[in-house]
């Protein structure tokens, strides 16, 4: 197997056994970067002189005995709004083009201390506030978006010019650039994992988390990013498990719940024939499936909505005030909207949300994850990002790719997505798995579960 088709578990076996070193590991990757990148557009920013100054540390600390773990030496992409020290932060934006940080975000201080490797800051959906990453095409078909919006994150997972990276999460733009790409992404629960140092797009919706190529993979990155951070006040103080020793004994018994409404409506027929696969699958491992109906289906997406646009807005106030003409139209019209949102709209959405949350709390009482697709359609063509569905309605991109993902953001549960399928055209399907509040170590185990009776994470496009 050719190392850009290896997995992040496997590269960091050859580099603990010294079967090869991370200065050799790396230029291997820049290399790929250099032959595959103008295809794919992934990353804002290449930094080959950074990433090959901390390879050869790597390499020298790993000769001398000083392995620091399972990321140590291993390259990875982090999305273009962590702030990394000395390497612009431009949250693939005009507004922010000459923006260089002093301090590394509380992430990317955590991937340093592991000894991960950085190849460069990949692109997003300006200041991720979309679901396509305009920038950046997809690797399984290049007229195709890569969703977003960390886009740029499963692009380059997909295109094997990483073996792990960030992503952010507010309505989906984790889980969503993974579907469509055919890789693996982990939305934690809210708290688990420190957004200090992250550009805001909604604070009460903002979720920091890893894209890999499978749920091991992602297990591995969460153990080093995740803990409570005194700056992020939004963290909890939990204890965080180690979550690749969980991955495996089974799911037989699991209780997993299989929605009757809300993730049944407006589907593109190959994802949820993908979707309903995955469960047959799951229930032939032992695991027992029991029908749920999604509570207060029809007030999550105006929640999501009432609570995302404002808060973006606020945050972007003064920015749009001093320099409008740099954003995107697409993006300035966003936060303009903002602007005209009473504060009663927003007072309301919270209530709602608490509502929606004490809802999803009474549901996994009989259940221990819901199973569901995590987009509705595979990936949208960058001229044409719509959906016409049966009936005549048409959908834009943005609804279209976050209409199945907003429930895991409004209650705040964590939600893994994994490859499902291939449809007919060979596009990569998803299903997520959600589960309850800082039981990351089932939805993991869930996923490698399924992933260990499928052959879908280890198809590769290029």
């Amino acid at each position: 197997m050719s190392l850009d088709k290896m997995t992040l578990s496997q590269v960091a076996t050859k580099l603990r056994e010294r079967e090869i070193s991370p200065v050799e590991l790396t230029e291997a990757v820049l290399s790929r970067i250099d032959e595959i990148e103008p295809k794919v557009c992934a990353f804002a920013t290449v930094t080959a002189e950074m990433a090959m100054r901390s390879a050869q540390i790597a390499t020298e600390e790993i000769a001398a005995g000083k392995y620091r773990g399972a990321l140590h030496g291993v390259p990875i992409g982090i999305k273009d709004i962590y702030e990394v020290a000395g390497i612009p932060n431009t949250a693939s934006s005009k507004v922010r083009a000459d923006y260089i940080p002093e301090r590394d975000s509380a992430v990317t201080e955590k991937l340093a201390a592991s000894g991960a490797v950085m190849v460069g800051k990949t692109h997003t959906h300006e200041f991720a506030y979309g679901t396509i990453t305009p920038t950046t095409r997809n690797p399984w078909d290049t007229s195709r978006t890569a969703g977003g919006s960390s886009g740029g994150t499963a692009a380059a997972l997909a295109a094997g010019l990483i073996f792990g990276g960030m992503g952010t999460d507010t309505g989906g733009s984790i889980r969503i650039p993974s579907a469509v790409c055919g890789t693996v992404g982990l939305k934690p629960t809210y708290g688990r994992v420190s957004r200090r140092g992250v550009t805001s797009l909604s604070w009460s919706l903002d979720h920091a988390g890893p894209m890999t190529r499978t749920t091991a993979d992602a297990a591995i990155m969460l153990n080093h990013i995740a803990g409570y951070d005194r700056f992020d006040p939004a963290t909890v103080d939990v204890p965080v498990p180690d979550y690749t020793t969980g991955l495996t004994g089974g799911i037989r018994g699991l209780r997993i719940g299989v929605p009757t409404n809300y993730f049944t409506e407006n589907v593109h027929p190959e994802v949820t024939a993908a979707a309903e696969a995955a469960v047959a699958e799951l229930a032939a491992l032992g695991a027992v499936v029991r029908e749920v109906e999604i509570p207060m289906a029809e007030a999550i997406g105006p929640t999501e909505w009432g609570l995302l646009v404002p808060e973006a807005t606020a945050y972007h106030q003064t920015m749009l005030r001093e320099r409008a003409d740099l954003y995107t139209d697409e993006t300035r019209t966003f936060l303009e909207a903002g602007e005209l949102v009473p504060a009663t709209d927003y007072i309301k959405a919270l209530r709602v949300r608490t509502l929606i949350q004490a809802a999803f709390r009474d549901l996994y009482r009989d259940i221990d994850v819901l199973v569901a697709p995590t987009v509705t359609s595979p990936a949208l063509r960058l001229d044409d990002p719509e959906v016409t569905w049966p009936g005549g309605l048409v959908e834009g991109g943005t609804i279209t790719y976050v209409r199945f993902s907003a429930p895991a953001n409004v209650t705040g549960l964590p939600a893994l997505s994994v490859p499902s399928g291939m449809t007919a055209e060979g596009l990569p399907t998803g299903i997520q798995i959600i589960g309850r509040p800082f039981d990351e170590a089932t939805v993991l185990k869930v996923g490698h579960a399924y992933e260990e009776c499928t052959d879908w994470p280890r198809l590769a496009p290029l």
